[in-house]
């Protein structure tokens, strides 16, 4: 494994940048160009973290960490390195449900309150809400006001508890009419996973998702998550300085929309086993004709998404990718199945250069 060092930043006191590379001997050819952008992006927008992973023929052709872990320790971010990975932490709930279709547990068009009795909102349009449409974002759901970072939660009946708890709010839109981005809907699914399965979400999600497919260092659950790999979130002030944030970003009501904690070596693991319509080293999470689902555009109109995964085009291809962000994280996960490739951006402050390093990768490697 072979470490690179790069030129001080002054926002980080001093600290050398650090990356390290799984990468093989001969690296790809388009990683030093790459390298380049990442480094004048560090220097100008001055990111206190980040990682990168490209998989590309096959496997993970190219892991690498730049910056530091977090301003008190000044540790190297490393490509095992976990973040929290934000709203990518969806496209797990859309899985999971996909895979208790394939199991006739859940129909995607039944009412939510088919899985979930207890399900109320101040507006009786909610009765009609399908699973279809909580995963599309056009169920016309509200959103999150408060995630309450700061009051975190870990008892096993927080997640129900948050769903009991919405029985005040309303609808904004008639359900099935509108796209309207909703992280409740997505805790709504999580609970959904843990009724019919008869598991936590969390337990769900280990059992069916990471341990099947090696993503040994990846948890949904804050305090299972390896301490000396975990990065600190970095907010920055009024004059764009970044410091360590007061509050770290999980509450466990919120598991099903924010906070899966995950490295780029793992989710090149979950990138391929997409790209691969659902296998990885002869685990299979999902059926390939699952895929026809996940990745068809909604018929709402100006819905960009297909369930869950947002549908695009990168050079001509069409990409499938979700993006996150939270207070002190940044990431960016996006397919393009037709060559094979994925690219893994993740971020421990709010920076445009998660977005940024994606497109650069893209551009390098569709060419």
């Amino acid at each position: 494994m072979r470490i690179r060092t790069f030129a001080a930043l002054a926002l980080l006191g001093g600290a050398a940048l650090h990356a390290q590379s799984q990468a093989p001997e001969a690296p790809p050819p388009w990683s030093q160009p790459l390298e380049q952008t990442i480094e004048k992006l560090i220097a100008v927008q001055h990111v206190t973290g980040l990682a990168v992973g490209v998989v590309s023929d096959g496997k993970l052709a190219y892991a690498h960490g730049f910056g530091v872990q977090s301003l008190q320790t000044h540790e190297p971010v490393m490509e095992r390195s976990l973040f929290q990975m934000a709203s990518v932490t969806k496209t797990f709930v859309a899985t999971s449900i996909l895979q208790l279709v394939e199991e006739d547990q859940i129909d995607l068009d039944a009412p939510l309150i088919k899985y979930l009795p207890y399900f109320r909102l101040a507006d009786d349009r909610a009765k009609a809400i399908t699973i279809r449409q909580l995963l599309s974002h056009t169920a016309g759901m509200p959103d999150v006001t408060d995630f309450e970072w700061d009051k975190p939660q870990y008892d096993d009946e927080a997640l129900e508890r948050y769903v009991r708890s919405l029985s005040d709010r309303t609808l904004i839109a008639a359900p099935g009419t509108r796209f309207q981005y909703s992280n409740i809907g997505f805790e709504v699914l999580a609970d959904v996973i843990a009724k019919v399965s008869g598991e936590s979400f969390e337990d769900y999600v280990q059992t069916h998702i990471l341990t099947p497919l090696g993503m040994k260092h990846s948890t949904l659950l804050v305090r299972e998550a390896d301490g000396k790999l975990l990065c600190a979130p970095h907010v920055s002030d009024a004059f764009g300085a970044f410091a360590v944030s007061k509050v770290f970003p999980y509450n466990r009501p919120h598991a099903g929309s924010s906070t899966l904690y995950s490295n780029v070596v793992d989710m090149s693991r979950f990138a391929l086993a997409n790209l691969a319509r659902g296998v990885l080293e002869g685990e299979q999470i999902l059926n390939s004709a699952s895929y026809d689902l996940l990745w068809t555009r909604s018929p709402v109109a100006g819905a960009p998404v297909g369930l869950c995964w947002f549908l695009g085009m990168s050079h001509g291809l069409r990409t499938m990718s979700h993006s996150g962000g939270d207070v002190g994280f940044s990431t960016n996960l996006v397919l393009v199945p037709e060559r094979g490739v994925a690219v893994i951006v993740l971020s421990n402050c709010t920076a445009d250069a998660v977005r940024t390093v994606t497109e650069a990768a893209l551009d390098l490697l569709l060419r």
